[in-house]
């Protein structure tokens, strides 16, 4: 299986490089890793202006890097799940014959309408709000425990 993680931004501090790294070397175990960063808007943004065009400019973006895949965008107001949930949903998906999964990481303002419409499942992790660099590790390590539970290996709650 194919993983796109879509995430808009850089990560810039070295621990969470290094984290990165870590899931990025335990995933290869099971899947195809690929990260794509997408460059945050440049829109400048004045006491709430402009971040439409600011969303639009990175949805465009995203779209740019989305083919026929199965779509994940990581939404505050998205469907919570447990992760044994999202283990037997990404199941189900991988039981239909697709084979490539994209989720999508927003920047600091979320992600655009657009890229939620087009999403085949919104997904929230928490109603709390966290940092996209963080939280991109935050999500490898889900991921990487959806991968141990479909293969039966063990899991720590």
């Amino acid at each position: 299986m194919k993983i796109n993680i879509i995430t808009v931004g850089k990560i810039k501090e070295k621990y969470l490089k290094e984290a990165i790294d870590e899931y990025k070397k335990r995933l290869s175990k099971f899947c195809n890793l690929n990260i794509i960063e997408i460059s945050e808007s440049v829109a400048k943004v004045e006491n709430g202006s402009n971040i439409k065009k600011s969303l639009e400019d990175e949805a465009h973006s995203i779209f740019s890097k989305i083919k026929g895949e199965y779509v994940i965008a990581l939404d505050i107001d998205g469907k919570g799940c447990s992760t044994i949930e999202l283990s037997e949903m990404i199941k189900k998906v991988t039981l239909k014959g697709i084979s490539e999964l994209s989720f999508i990481i927003g920047g600091s303002y979320g992600l655009d309408n657009s890229i939620k419409k087009r999403a085949d499942f919104r997904l929230s992790f928490s109603k709390l709000t966290f940092p996209h660099q963080l939280f991109r590790v935050i999500l490898l390590e889900q991921i990487y425990r959806v991968f141990k539970i479909i293969n039966n290996e063990p899991y720590h709650k």
